[in-house]
């Protein structure tokens, strides 16, 4: 690109771009540092390149833009370290969510038949498929669905009656 064989391209947008970059970085939640690599890979790989008095006003909508693209990313990322009960997590949340854990498999253990070891092998941390769980279980995978929605279902009842529900109008009974 001819555009970049000009060696006062660098020096033109390079203030203008750390400057505009350093604004709009802390409202989009990422570094102006790479606002700033962004804009010039987009320069780099874009099409037509901007005229000289265009320069200017490209190079802004170009950071607006890559900062919207960051913000938007941000809001559908979700960090591996922000579940309940992670190292990260708030200690009020990690109890909350051990307590959760310990209701449903208090639960889980009151099943009648072999529910108890379907749903326990379902909910392992080993994340079993459907073919290792009918294995262990001695059943045949077909029938694990249809055996798995009845515990469910059971499971469901038992916890259903054992927590208030609501009323129509948001009052607990």
């Amino acid at each position: 690109m001819d555009l970049l064989k000009d060696a006062n391209l660098l020096n033109e947008l390079g203030p203008l771009l750390s400057a505009e970059a350093a604004a709009e970085a802390p409202a989009a939640g990422v570094d102006a540092a790479d606002l700033e690599q962004a804009v010039w890979v987009r320069l780099l790989e874009g099409g037509p390149a901007p005229e000289p008095a265009d320069r200017a006003s490209w190079l802004r909508r170009a950071v607006r833009a890559e900062a919207r693209g960051a913000r938007r990313r941000a809001r559908r990322e979700v960090p591996y370290g922000a579940r309940p009960g992670s190292a990260g997590a708030e200690p009020e949340d990690a109890a909350l969510h051990g307590e959760v854990n310990r209701v449903l498999r208090s639960a889980v253990a009151r099943l009648p038949g072999r529910c108890p070891e379907l749903i326990g092998a379902l909910l392992s941390p080993r994340d079993l498929t459907y073919r290792e769980i009918a294995g262990e279980l001695g059943i045949s995978q077909g029938s694990l669905g249809p055996v798995r929605s009845r515990c469910l279902g059971c499971l469901r009842r038992m916890l259903a009656a054992e927590v208030a529900a609501p009323d129509l109008r948001g009052r607990e009974r």
